[in-house]
């Protein structure tokens, strides 16, 4: 039985021997599993080692077949050691073989045993193997020898990444993962960004295990607890003073409950333990942080796994104070690439922009705030990159594709050297759009067409002098809301949109009204839990059933325009009902402010979007009422395929240049023609040349686009004769379904008549 009170510290002095005797790599490996299978009274310790090319390699053992050691292997996810090694927490099984994911290994000889313990070795946060040790009994370990399998692990892993075990890995292959990556995830901003990485959250590698004296290591502890303490109740007291008046507010709550955190005498006192058995503070800090992590994962209440954040920022905090790390990685004066799991919007800000090349976040979603200012400020962004930040160091060279997705981490010279010839044509190209900025965006027979600026931040607004854009199509007044804390107040939200309206000049702005609900979740609005949230509570019909939402937003944009045109439209009008409905609330808004003597716009032009089918059938309706009309085409044709856009199962599948879809787009432009209501559209279709070319063919005369899109699409329309590009395409609309599809047609077409895509 392990023992509860010297069992910790005297295996750690064993493996401190073991670790100290001049032995060959193979020899100290084998006297390790040795000593913990002795300390953890069981019958079999192995070592299954990471290699580069995600193998679990059988790298010593003591109890198995030792035939079987560098030859016994399971890829990562297979197996019991491949189920730890992608989950990073433990498994604890009474009998091993009645778990699911169990998988024999017959040259090991591991049939005569029946309990399994099996925890993760991890560097920094890099997963780079699996200790396991087995009994022949039926039991479950318990909790103190959990504990002491994962500081052996913490030892094995400080071998494994020293290097000490390189030349062991079966011959052919390498444990060094040092060596060039590409990964292909998803495009969540274009262009393509060349740098070192930062790591937004840089691991703190613990450079030493064991301490030589415990009262010296637990004052070290002591002090840097008191100064992360100190600096919790700094920010704290600094947020309730910026927000004074109001401390109630959301953003103070977290806060609040972070700082009990960072008071909470058992994470310390946990702490304190294991530097008692022989660790380092900074090790002991790891210790307990890797086992809060695998113990959090493992429950089943929300709030707890919640507060997983909360401790890993604090002990992240304090890794810091112990080795006094409190510099920012990003060097000056060089280009760098973010790399993060996660990563909030105001958080990208803190960088400096001004060598800010590429964002790489392994959780992210189109939708993600920081993707948004991303987009933003002009950088390419990629998503969907599992294990890509286990993979990365700080000052590694990065390339970041935005344009289709890939990411390469220390890339091989010729792909960099692609890479950097692929930089200069794009930087070629952008002074080639550069130059037709003043110029009008006009066809060769005269037809003037408005390319506007989709944009949502007060940063976007310096593109539309940057591109000559015609103004801006759609202002989404949701993202002020998304980067805040709280709700925004009247008066926040009147300036915001006064200096949009200030900065636009004389060139027409649309404001979307606040489209959140689905995946824009405003966690201060107490969100609904949805099973189908794309389907459900949001855009127009949350601001109907949340008038006074609603009515606060219309009042903060009629003080903005002070006099000038306010021009609005309503997200998701499922029925010309749901527009009749806002009108009235906007006109009694109108009303209460000019019964307060408050200045009016000189005018108010309300649109709809029509992303939603059935609006398709309500079109004669709809042009009656509305001012204008805007087409949102991402969703109206995801809704109108029933597919996900960004759903990569269906990238491939349905194409918004089907003729489907764009006869619908036509009809739209029909009945807008009929009843004289102008129309635009917004969305990925307006910003993609060869779709811009269908959408022009079909008579969308103004289209809205992402900045970086204003350049392409306005070379394209300054080369086409439109007369020919209408008869054309409304030709191949008219066609049967089944025979050449749009895209092939409108790519010949491009090619015959020298139009540049």
């Amino acid at each position: 039985m392990f023992d509860q009170t010297t069992g910790p510290r005297v295996l750690l002095k064993n493996l401190r021997e073991a670790m100290a005797e001049p032995l060959g790599p193979q020899e100290r490996l084998d006297r390790i599993v040795q000593q913990i299978a002795a300390a953890m009274d069981a019958q079999v310790c192995s070592v299954y080692v990471r290699r580069a090319d995600d193998v679990l390699e059988l790298f010593g053992t003591y109890g198995l077949k030792a035939e079987a050691v560098h030859q016994s292997q399971l890829r990562v996810g297979q197996g019991l050691v491949g189920t730890i090694a992608t989950a990073g927490r433990p498994l604890n099984l009474a009998d091993a073989e009645k778990h699911p994911a169990f998988a024999y290994l017959p040259e090991t000889g591991e049939e005569l045993y029946k309990s399994f313990l099996g925890v993760p070795m991890k560097r920094a946060g890099r997963p780079l193997g699996v200790l396991v040790v087995q009994t022949t009994e039926t039991k479950v370990f318990d909790e103190l020898e959990v504990e002491a399998l994962e500081t052996a692990a913490m030892v094995l892993s400080d071998l494994v990444a020293s290097g000490d075990f390189k030349g062991l890995a079966q011959q052919g292959t390498q444990l060094d993962q040092s060596g060039p990556l590409s990964q292909t995830g998803i495009r969540l901003a274009s262009g393509i960004g060349v740098g070192e990485v930062v790591l937004h959250e840089p691991r703190v590698v613990v450079e030493h295990l064991f301490g030589d004296d415990a009262q010296v290591e637990q004052n070290r502890l002591a002090k840097a607890v008191r100064n992360v303490r100190a600096s919790v109740d700094e920010m704290l007291t600094r947020n309730i003073d910026r927000t004074e008046g109001n401390s109630t507010d959301d953003h103070i709550e977290v806060l609040e409950s972070y700082r009990m955190f960072a008071n909470d005498r058992g994470w310390v006192r946990r702490i304190e333990e294991a530097i008692s058995q022989g660790l380092t503070a900074e090790a002991a800090t790891e210790k307990v942080s890797q086992e809060n992590r695998s113990r959090l994962l493992r429950s089943s209440d929300p709030y707890l796994r919640e507060r997983l954040t909360d401790l890993d920022d604090l002990s992240r905090r304090l890794m810091k104070e112990l080795i006094g790390d409190t510099g920012n990685p990003a060097a000056e004066g060089k280009n760098f690439v973010i790399v993060a799991r996660t990563m909030g919007a105001a958080e990208l800000l803190d960088y400096d922009s001004d060598y800010l090349r590429g964002l790489i976040v392994e959780e992210a979603a189109a939708t993600s705030h920081v993707v948004i200012v991303a987009r933003a400020l002009g950088i390419a962004v990629v998503g969907q990159l599992p294990g890509f930040v286990a993979r990365a160091e700080n000052g590694d060279r990065v390339i970041v594709d935005g344009d289709d997705g890939s990411a390469h981490l220390r890339p091989a010279d010729e792909v960099n050297e692609n890479y950097v010839e692929r930089v200069k044509f794009r930087a070629k190209r952008e002074a080639r759009f550069d130059a037709l900025r003043d110029l009008p965006a006009a066809t060769t027979d005269g037809v003037n067409i408005d390319l506007l600026l989709n944009a949502g931040l007060t940063m976007d607004l310096a593109q539309l002098e940057h591109t000559g854009a015609a103004g801006i199509g759609l202002f989404r007044t949701e993202l002020q809301f998304m980067i805040a804390s709280r709700l925004p107040r009247l008066a926040e939200q009147k300036e915001f949109y006064k200096s949009v309206i200030d900065a636009a000049g004389d060139k027409p702005v649309t404001f979307r009204i606040l489209d959140v609900g689905g995946d824009k979740v405003l966690p201060y609005l107490h969100p609904v839990k949805e099973d189908n949230p794309a389907l459900g509570w949001r855009a127009i019909r949350f601001a109907i059933d949340r008038p006074g939402l609603l009515r606060m937003q219309i009042r903060a944009l009629l003080k903005a325009a002070d006099g000038r045109r306010l021009k609005i439209k309503l997200p998701m009008i499922t029925a010309v009902t749901e527009f009749d409905q806002v009108k009235a609330i906007i006109d009694k808004e109108v009303k209460a402010q000019a019964r307060f003597g408050h200045t009016l716009p000189s005018e108010i032009l309300l649109g709809s979007m029509i992303e939603v089918p059935s609006l398709l059938f309500q079109l004669d309706e709809l042009m009656q009422r509305a001012d204008f009309v805007s087409v949102g085409s991402n969703d109206l044709f995801q809704f109108m395929a029933a597919s996900d856009r960004t759903n990569s199962y269906l990238s491939n599948r349905y194409n918004p240049l089907s003729r489907p879809f764009l006869r619908a787009l036509r009809e739209i432009v029909r009945a807008a023609d009929r009843h004289s209501t102008p129309l635009q559209l917004c969305g990925e279709l307006a910003g993609d040349p060869l779709s811009a070319l269908a959408l022009l063919g079909i008579g969308y005369r103004a289209i809205s686009m992402p900045p970086a899109s204003i350049g392409p699409v306005k070379e394209l329309v300054r080369s086409l004769e439109l007369a020919t590009v209408s008869q054309t395409v409304n030709a191949a609309l008219d066609e049967p379904i089944g025979g050449r599809t749009i895209t092939e047609m409108l790519t010949d077409f491009a090619d015959q008549h020298g139009i540049p895509l």
